[in-house]
């Protein structure tokens, strides 16, 4: 008794042609899906050095090897790899591990600058004030009111800011900018 009575005799439609027409319908469905991923994929780079820092310490490569992210239907996360390759993870898993890992990783100097030229620049439009050419290895500057010299102010490597009224002068250090300038004798200009 035979339990496979159609694999006697191939049925006439079945031909080497059709073979090679779902092997080209295979190529061509294959070649769509990754026009789609391009597609999806953004063009630009959203994606900052410590951006990269973050998926490679979740996923274990090198930051160098990441080439972008994005995600799909707002549920998958995919990480595109610089070798074309990409890995899907779940929306809210990867969400909680960049927390965890963004806790955990020091920041640049880059990144420390950015952040501390944030703070200088929200103080001196508070204070009414300007600032010259910023020294990016100590990060330190001089403030001006109304073009005239007002002092010094800076950030050390204890993590303080500090202030002097001289080049030379006695520093005075604190926790924040607007302290660093009220030690400088600058009040916040009061509305009339």
């Amino acid at each position: 008794m035979n339990y496979f009575p159609y694999t006697q005799q191939a049925p006439k439609s079945f031909s080497c042609n059709t073979i090679d027409e779902q092997t080209a319908a295979q190529a061509e469905f294959y070649n769509h899906l990754e026009a789609q991923a391009q597609t999806i994929a953004p063009t630009t780079d959203p994606l900052t050095s410590r951006d990269r820092r973050i998926i490679a310490e979740i996923i274990e490569v090198d930051p160098e090897s990441i080439r972008t992210i994005w995600i799909e239907a707002g549920i998958t996360v995919w990480v595109q790899l610089v070798d074309n390759g990409r890995l899907p993870f779940e929306r809210n898993w990867f969400y909680t591990r960049v927390q965890e890992v963004k806790a955990t990783l020091p920041e640049t100097p880059r990144e420390r600058n950015d952040r501390l030229s944030e703070e200088l620049e929200t103080a001196c439009q508070k204070y009414g004030l300007t600032h010259g050419e910023i020294d990016w290895l100590s990060f330190s500057t001089t403030l001006y009111f109304n073009n005239r010299r007002v002092g010094f102010v800076g950030y050390n490597r204890a993590d303080q800011w500090y202030s002097r009224q001289r080049p030379l002068g006695q520093s005075r250090t604190t926790d924040s900018i607007d302290e660093a300038i009220a030690l400088l004798g600058i009040s916040q200009p009061v509305a009339a």
